[in-house]
């Protein structure tokens, strides 16, 4: 039965879109229906193949938006310029399109209801995508794990998620802080990067054994990883994931 779930994960298949919702100007989220889906832990991703008339391929790695509920699937993609396969899914994939993917993928970067302790996410960009999952994930177990969210984004505009981040937010047990790094909304009295003051005011202590995950362009998670560390955090508590120029592992 394992063998046949592994080699269902590494098996390209068909998927069908089922609605599409736009984040920002430039993302949007896709809902997915996978026939015979194996279901799937917060913060793993998928590949995303796609075949050209001339036979061209290409594809790419996108995490998941969304917690497993034995339902649809959600993935959210932000265009990257000059990219081979962003730019369709963000502004030429319809209801009813199929899709190629392959997945789901991924052990580390991920997590579950019945882990012990208080839970950091730090996200920057489309690096809230899996960490949303992990989100809904703990809404969708009633968990009552503490969970601390810093986002950092270049300007209100640039949000994604505004109404689902509200509404997670509203439970006693999660607590989201926007970071804005170019423009902030009226009223917001900090414009700047995450840096060590951020975290020592707004992360949990180094005391308090949270695991942490961070995700975002290398650039961001490699800053914010090290910050952490100075900070006196564990380096085995912290979890990264990264994307590059080419959007991979958005």
């Amino acid at each position: 039965m394992e063998r046949t779930a592994i080699r269902r994960r590494l098996t390209w298949q068909v998927a069908t879109v089922a609605d599409v919702r736009r984040e920002t100007a430039t993302a949007r989220t896709l809902v997915l229906d996978v026939p015979e889906w194996p279901g799937h832990l917060a913060g793993q991703h998928l590949d995303v193949r796609l075949t050209a008339p001339d036979g061209y391929r290409a594809s790419r790695s996108y995490s998941i938006a969304s917690a497993w509920t034995g339902d649809k699937i959600e993935l959210t993609v932000e265009q990257v310029p000059d990219g081979e396969v962003s730019p369709y899914l963000v502004d030429v994939v319809k209801v009813g399109d199929p899709l190629e993917i392959r997945g789901p993928v991924g052990g580390w970067f991920v997590w579950k209801p019945e882990q012990d302790g208080p839970v950091q996410l730090i996200g920057g960009g489309s690096g809230i995508v899996p960490l949303r999952a992990m989100m809904r994930a703990h809404a969708a177990a009633d968990s009552t794990t503490q969970v601390r969210l810093l986002y950092s984004v270049r300007r209100p505009a640039s949000v994604i998620y505004v109404a689902d981040l509200k509404e997670l937010a509203a439970s006693d047990d999660v607590d989201v802080r926007l970071v804005y790094t170019r423009e902030a909304p009226a009223g917001e009295p900090r414009v700047g990067r995450i840096d060590a003051e951020l975290i020592e005011g707004l992360a949990f202590r180094p005391e308090d054994a949270a695991t942490t995950y961070v995700c975002g362009p290398t650039p961001f998670v490699e800053a914010v990883a090290d910050l952490l560390v100075g900070a006196g955090h564990d380096p085995a508590r912290v979890r990264t994931e990264r994307f590059g120029p080419t959007g991979d592992q958005q």
